[in-house]
This record gives C-alpha cells, sequence and structure tokens, in this order.
C-alpha cells in the first residue's frame, strides 16, 4: 500500500509540474524579455510570417476601401548601408544595425509599389527610448530629407522605383522591441513626385493630395502596421497597438 501511494504521489507530482511547465510556457513574457527576443526576431522567425505573400486589409484605403497587397521582392538580409537618405542614415547610426529585412509589395490594382523594411538595431531599451523621443521631439518623422529608399527589382512593377517617385512614407521607431520599422510607397507608373506626403498626413480625413488621394498614404501606414504587429508578436511583446508615428 505504502508503493501504492508514492507512485500515486509521483505521478500527481509530474502532473503538476508539466502543468505548471505548460502555464509558464503560455505566459507573457515580461517586457524586459520580449525586447531581448528581439534582436533574433529577424533569423528566428520565417519570412512569410514577418512579410507575408499577401496582405489583406479589410477596410483600411481611403473611404474605408478594401486594400490587398502582393509580395513581389524580398531583399536578402543585409546591414543598412545605402537604405536610407543619408541625414535618416545618420539619425539612426547611434542605435546600430544588426540586421535589415525589407519587401516590396505591389497593391490589387497594380497601381502602387510599396518597400516595407525593418531594421534590428543594437540599442538597449534607454536607447530606443532615446530615439523616439528624438524623432518625436524634432520631428524627424516628417521631413523629406530623411526617407527611406525603395527596393527595386528588375522585371517587376517596383522596377523603376527610386528616389524621385517615393510618395508616401511612414517611419516608426519602437520602443518595446529594438526595432525601426519603415514603409515607402509610390506610383508604380515610374511618375516622379515632387512633394512626398508623411503617411500619418495622408491618411487624414480630407486629404486631397495625390498621396491621399492615391492611397499611397494608406498603402506606407498599413503594411508599416502589419510588419510591425508581426515583429511584436513574434517578440512576445505585451504591446498591442501600433507605435505613434513621429
Amino acid at each position: 500500500m505504502t508503493c501504492l501511494v508514492l507512485g500515486i504521489g509521483l505521478i500527481g507530482g509530474a502532473a503538476v509540474g508539466s502543468w505548471l511547465t505548460a502555464d509558464s510556457a503560455d505566459a507573457t513574457p515580461t517586457a524586459e524579455a520580449a525586447f531581448a527576443k528581439g534582436h533574433d526576431v529577424w533569423h528566428n522567425t520565417p519570412v512569410d510570417t514577418l512579410f507575408p505573400r499577401t496582405v489583406n486589409g479589410l477596410g483600411v484605403g481611403p473611404g474605408g476601401a478594401d486594400r490587398t497587397w502582393t509580395r513581389i521582392a524580398v531583399a536578402p538580409d543585409s546591414g543598412c548601408t545605402d537604405a536610407y537618405d543619408p541625414k535618416l542614415a545618420q539619425a539612426f547610426a547611434k542605435a546600430g544595425c544588426t540586421r535589415l529585412l525589407r519587401a516590396t509589395y505591389v497593391d490589387a490594382t497594380r497601381s502602387s509599389v510599396i518597400t516595407v523594411g525593418a531594421q534590428t538595431t543594437k540599442a538597449d531599451q534607454a536607447g530606443m527610448m532615446a530615439l523616439n523621443t528624438r524623432f518625436s521631439t524634432k520631428s524627424l518623422g516628417t521631413r523629406t530629407d530623411l526617407l527611406p529608399l525603395p527596393y527595386a527589382v528588375k522585371g517587376t512593377p517596383a522596377a523603376g522605383f527610386g528616389r524621385a517617385q517615393r510618395a508616401s512614407w511612414t517611419v516608426r521607431v519602437l520602443t518595446d522591441i529594438p526595432v525601426i520599422v519603415y514603409a515607402v510607397s509610390a506610383f508604380a507608373d515610374g511618375r516622379a513626385i515632387s512633394e512626398p506626403q508623411p503617411a500619418e498626413a495622408a491618411t487624414r480625413p480630407g486629404a486631397t493630395t495625390a498621396p491621399a488621394e492615391s492611397g499611397l498614404g494608406h498603402d506606407a501606414k498599413d503594411l508599416a502596421d502589419r510588419v510591425e504587429a508581426a515583429f511584436r508578436k513574434a517578440s512576445g511583446s505585451p504591446t498591442q497597438t501600433t507605435e505613434a508615428a513621429p
């Protein structure tokens, strides 16, 4: 009888232990743990998770229109050289660059192209907070001399996507994970844009600029939202809302 009781006790203890382990695995990680995990998302997460082949945006376009984007190119993971206008690169320099991931999308009408990217930095939490504060207080996210560069690929609708074609953009310095997310959009016909407009301005109700009415602001904003959310989810970050762009 004693052996039977001990056996039951051991089995019960093992079961409790497994439940506790499962609960621990399912628990939301601390902010510190999520930030640390964020350093490795770029190589621990499938590209199709971070940059889905197809992105459906229900009601996110101008006037609440549905939008759909298809991925047409993925850049080899790389450093951050030649990814930004010089002044934007300088603004990011202190945070460092572990890796840059980029993909380019085309909308369902094949009239707009969008490059979306995510830079994993070497900064700690304090460093990301300081960079975010600098972008916010100095309005660096709205300056037309601090834009990300597109990723253009021959033989795709984005073949003619260069510096002069950039129409709308957004840059987000996240603070819960060491990642900077950006997106930049253009007309697929290669027309030059003399006055690009930040996505946050181009998506405001009543905006009548070309980037606003064409949905290029929505393209940049909404694809950046999706990639931002994907990196946060992969990091286990408890932060669910998108970062307010500077």
